[in-house]
């Protein structure tokens, strides 16, 4: 007999193996292949490079993770398997007996644990067996919930069930959870409107866009005629409720065709968080459901938090993202200039370009508040290349100016390198610009090649070569930074502004300051020093040979006419002199 090809595809474990040994990788094939009752489709990735792309796109049942494949932090790697993999269970192996490394594992995200230093054909087929048998049942759970939703099934005892069945998990794990429960505004009008089977299939649509924006971790359930409630597992705070609540949302904007004609529907969801609001089913679904009458206050699709604290967070992210995805939109961003001074000519030799927001109603809006917004939203991908678009656009008035030689410094989020055509659209901004790529300047930070190194360094070997220069911001606070060094293609460190406000207080901050120098020049390394206040750390620095200082003493940031002005003194303050 035929199986269909959707049943056959099933019937074969699929397996994604994280190791840079191939030697491992074939190995652990041949442990599965004595099991009859495994017939495996193995892929191999071995490097951080094509790790993303297999991660998210390539169709597998179970992650198999060798430990000493990470791309700097075995927590923070769990966790983004977790994210990117849509919740697929992770195997992990390492040298160590279980009672070691299991308990820490799999409290980060790990399914199961096994020590290769014990590991034979029986106990890895047996591990492996159990993963794909516990994810099949979930797939068969989660679509037996699909159908639920899909007819109008009800069934408040299976939604009870699986809310337990969370809680045991976040309980064990230590992880928060939410529920959230979710009510189509004035129903009662629709029934009226078009008959309850059209309302029904209405609340099928719905309940189909609120899936497509969910995790497959997470559980979307009809409990009542226009009722759904959801649980989001393994959130770590206000921010991750924010993102399931902004697609929510996103899912109800839309108006439903029905009969021809466009519905728009409104909703209110009630939001409650384990351990915040309760530890069990029934209190969990009461709060959440008691936060949602409070939402029928306001109009339009709404929400409320049952924990005060957590209601004003999470607004006050969703407000502020909403505004910061206007103000890209609307021109409230603007770019402040901060000089840089070069100690041996003590000309302006270049400025760092930063961000700054001119927000309608409050006025300034400073980076510390809205970049980590943009960073978490993703908002911060194409504000960084407008920032580099609005850098290129004033390098070249510069030099119409009469400023020819000043080097414009952009900062480069973590972000960007998550988009795989940052090299690409980086280029096309500075082609489209016609200006001298040498005088562009970017500044990254050690965490923003953490994601994925590989990748990182090639982008950066590839915009190095049309010109574009490189600096490594907040040196000396990371940990991997010399070696860094050694293989980006860095020309400038900046000193982080800590050491140098420490300077006269601490001897510590002296001796890293020295030592930060010395490196650097002994790697024909440029040297700046960021945070420079005072005559004492300036002279310190001026006897230390540092190259270049940024910071109040000689200007704040200020905006494009300002610096113009500032410039056009300097260069005034000098013909005096001579």
């Amino acid at each position: 007999m035929t199986l269909p090809l959707e049943t056959a595809a099933h019937d074969q474990l699929r397996l994604l193996v994280l190791t840079p040994d191939y030697a491992d990788f074939l190995w652990l094939n041949a442990l599965l292949a004595v099991d009859p009752e495994i017939s495996p489709d193995a892929t191999w990735c071995p490097d951080l490079v094509d790790c993303d792309d297999l991660v998210r796109n390539a169709t597998f049942d179970i992650i198999i993770w060798d430990c000493v494949f990470h791309g700097g932090s075995e927590s923070a790697f769990l966790q983004y398997l977790a994210v990117a993999g849509d919740g697929r269970p992770v195997l992990a192996l390492s040298a160590e007996a279980p009672d070691e490394r299991a308990p820490e594992l799999l409290s980060s995200g790990a399914a199961d644990y096994l020590s290769r230093q014990e590991l034979d054909h029986w106990q890895f087929c047996r591990a492996v067996k159990g993963l794909w048998y516990r994810e099949q049942l979930a797939n068969s759970a989660h679509r037996q919930l699909g159908r639920g939703v899909a007819s109008g099934f009800i069934n408040r005892d299976l939604f009870f069930d699986r809310l337990q069945q969370a809680l045991l998990r976040a309980q064990r794990g230590g992880h928060r959870l939410a529920l959230l429960h979710l009510n189509i505004d004035d129903f009662r009008s629709i029934n009226e409107s078009f008959g309850y089977q059209k309302s029904d299939q209405l609340m099928i649509k719905v309940a189909s866009r609120v899936r497509q924006g969910l995790r497959r971790v997470d559980s979307l359930m009809r409990i009542g005629g226009d009722e759904l409630a959801i649980i989001v597992e393994k959130i770590e705070d206000s921010l991750d409720i924010t993102q399931v609540i902004r697609k929510v949302v996103n899912a109800l904007d839309e108006p439903v065709i029905m009969d021809g004609q466009s519905v728009v529907v409104s909703a209110s969801l009630g939001v409650a968080t384990y351990p915040e609001a309760g530890d069990c089913p029934e209190n969990l679904m009461r709060r959440a459901n008691r936060a949602m009458f409070e939402a029928k206050r306001d109009p339009g699709t709404s929400y409320r938090f049952y924990d005060r604290q957590l209601h004003i967070s999470a607004g006050y992210q969703l407000r502020l993202e909403g505004d910061l995805r206007n103000a890209l939109r609307g021109r409230e961003l603007e770019l402040y200039y901060q000089p840089r001074i070069d100690l041996a000519s003590n000309e302006v030799r270049g400025v760092e370009c930063l961000l700054r927001w001119n927000h309608p109603k409050r006025g300034l809006v400073g980076p510390d508040e809205f970049i980590p917004v943009a960073e978490r939203s993703g908002l911060i991908v194409p504000i960084g290349y407008w920032v580099i678009e609005q850098a290129c656009k004033r390098l070249k008035e510069a030099a119409e100016l009469g400023f020819p030689g000043l080097v414009f410094a952009v900062n480069l989020s973590f972000r960007q390198f998550h988009d795989r055509k940052m090299t690409e659209t980086i280029f096309r901004i500075i082609f489209n610009a016609n200006v001298d790529t040498s005088l562009l300047e970017l500044e990254l930070t050690e965490s923003a090649m953490m994601h994925d190194p590989e990748y990182a360094q090639r982008c950066l070997r590839e915009l190095n070569q049309l010109g574009i220069s490189f600096a490594l911001d907040d040196f000396g606070t990371g940990f991997s930074s010399l070696s860094n060094l050694q293989h980006l293609p860095i020309s400038l460190v900046k000193i982080d502004k800590s050491f140098v406000q420490d300077l006269g207080q601490s001897a510590d901050a002296e001796h890293i300051i020295r030592a930060i120098i010395s490196l650097a020049h002994s790697l024909q390394i440029s040297v700046v020093a960021e945070g420079v206040e005072t005559e004492g750390q300036l002279e310190f620095l001026r006897q230390q040979h540092c190259d270049e200082i940024q910071g109040y003493y000689y200007a704040r940031p200020m905006p494009w006419a300002d610096l113009v002005q500032f410039l056009n003194e300097r260069d005034q303050s000098a013909c005096l002199q001579l």
